[in-house]
């Protein structure tokens, strides 16, 4: 069974910076893709940013410059750098990975932006 723990979350003010952890319990070349995820309170769960097994990377416009996606094959986790944070930021950040059709989810990570 495929276990993702995120951490890295918290309470920061516009402007500040955080990096969020997935940590994977396999191999994460295993996937096809691993990224991000978030979903704010009364909105739909929504793309962040994602990493293919080759190293491609895909962002959602709204973070585009600001965040960035990352690995480390070694230490089995999927990184998420967040710099200029902004108020509609907050959410709860979900790490993902899929293999062909099969999805898992870790439990989440809040992240609230103040202003």
């Amino acid at each position: 069974q495929v276990q993702l723990a995120e951490s890295g979350g918290g309470l920061v003010q516009a402007g500040e910076s955080l990096r969020l952890s997935c940590a994977a319990s396999e191999n994460i070349f295993n996937f096809n893709v691993m990224g991000w995820y978030r979903q704010a309170p009364g909105e739909q769960r929504e793309l962040v940013a994602t990493i293919n097994v080759g190293g491609k990377t895909v962002y959602a416009d709204s973070v585009k410059d600001r965040f960035a996606i990352s690995r480390d094959g070694v230490e089995k986790t999927v990184y998420l750098q967040m710099n200029s944070l902004k108020p509609e930021d907050t959410a709860v950040y979900y790490c993902n990975a899929k293999i062909l059709s099969r999805n898992w989810w870790g439990q989440g990570t809040q992240v609230t932006v103040s202003s």
